[in-house]
């Protein structure tokens, strides 16, 4: 189910490299080109933001992720309470890592994005 989440994140951010790329080759004139390029590059700009952003979030995750082994470890409540602690953490751990990957795919296309618009706006 990761890789099927993988595979969808990478096809939708593929779509929208390609319907940028078509945009801007189907705009004829420099101004209109230039203009939604440029709208292209906040909305790019602002999403690559974000994503950076959830890293700091990610980040954190990781420490309570560490806090909640130690204090598990610690506690000794008994083998189910262990147990089901580990369990939550081990889950708590894969969705973080799935997030990170996909925070990553979207950064290389939104990186891909900004550089087809300022080669767009650069060149005539």
């Amino acid at each position: 189910m990761t890789l099927l989440s993988y595979a969808y994140r990478i096809v939708s951010n593929f779509v929208f490299l390609g319907l940028v790329y078509f945009t801007l080759n189907v705009l004829g004139q420099y101004s209109q080109r230039a203009t939604v390029a440029i709208l292209l590059l906040v909305y790019a700009a602002m999403h690559a933001f974000s994503a950076v952003r959830s890293f700091y979030f990610f980040q954190r995750i990781e420490r309570l992720e560490g806090e909640t082994r130690r204090l598990a470890s610690a506690a000794g409540e008994g083998p189910n309470s262990a147990a089901s602690r580990k369990r939550i953490v081990a889950d708590v751990t894969g969705l973080r890592h799935a997030g990170e990957i996909k925070s990553y795919i979207d950064l290389l296309f939104l990186a891909l994005v900004i550089l087809l618009c300022i080669a767009k706006i650069v060149t005539n």
